[in-house]
Order: C-alpha cells, then sequence, then structure tokens
C-alpha cells in the first residue's frame, strides 16, 4: 500500500466535487461516453473512466446521493452517507490505485438498512468495476442502463 491515499483516512482528493464533472454525469441531452451503470442493491451506481488530460485526481473519485424522496428526515440520509463513506473507506483497496475513475453512487432503497448490506453493495460494485477494467470493457456492465448479473 505504497499510495498516498490507502491509509484509514478518506483525502478531499476522493471525493467528486467538480461541478463539471457532476453536470456531465447527470446530463439527459448529451450522450456521455464511457458513462456505465449497474445496481447492487440498496445502490445504483454510474461510473466511468476519465481521459489522461481531464482527471482532476489521479485515484478513484465518488460521490453519494441520498434522494429526499426516499428518505424524508435529513438524519437518516446523513446516516446513510455515513455508512457509504465508511464501506468506501474500508474496502478502497478493491480498485485500482491510480485508476482515474469517477462514481455516482445513489441510494434507491425506501428505507434505513443495516451497514453490512451497504458494505456488500459497495464491495459488488467495486468488484463489478475492477473486473470490468481489467477486461478493458463493461463485461457485466451495461452502457447506459442496469446491470446484468
Amino acid at each position: 500500500m505504497s499510495s498516498p491515499c490507502r491509509k484509514a483516512k478518506l483525502y478531499k482528493r476522493e471525493k467528486l466535487c467538480s461541478k463539471q464533472a457532476i453536470d456531465s454525469i447527470f446530463a439527459r441531452d448529451t450522450d456521455v461516453t464511457g458513462l456505465r451503470s449497474l445496481l447492487a442493491f440498496p445502490l445504483r451506481t454510474l461510473w466511468r473512466e476519465v481521459p489522461l488530460g481531464q482527471a482532476a485526481a489521479p485515484v478513484p473519485q465518488f460521490l453519494i446521493s441520498v434522494p429526499k424522496k426516499r428518505l424524508r428526515h435529513a438524519v437518516d440520509r446523513v446516516r446513510i452517507r455515513r455508512l457509504v463513506r465508511e464501506a468506501w473507506r474500508l474496502n478502497r483497496g478493491r480498485l485500482p490505485a491510480q485508476g482515474r475513475i469517477q462514481i455516482v453512487m445513489i441510494y434507491v432503497a425506501p428505507g434505513l438498512l443495516p451497514y453490512r448490506k451497504v458494505e456488500r453493495a459497495v464491495i459488488k460494485i467495486m468488484d463489478t468495476i475492477t473486473s470490468a477494467l481489467a477486461a478493458g470493457g463493461g463485461e457485466g456492465v451495461s452502457k447506459g442502463g442496469e446491470a446484468v448479473e
């Protein structure tokens, strides 16, 4: 674990904060090249590889979205964000250290779920992305659609 982002801390450079990058992922009117989607309940994931010149950081970046429609109370939304962040922090070694990947995780369950279910979903997402990157394509992942298992 020689990478500077592999310690127990969650670094700022791992968070997807760029408004331009976020807007390009969620843009519906344009065809975003390389955008892939998968579902590992309770998380729906949109992800893409970023070309060398466009990447803000040489590490995988992620964003967590918990819609108010799913969880009405702010404390519940914050709790789910914390659970997903913790699962990411503990299992980020499953992703390639130097990968320029942008990942958006959207919580889709109608209520609160325990940490183990959230962690299993994050691990499944990371393993699927890693295998897709290793295969050089979208094995097990559809472009713009839902997951195929």
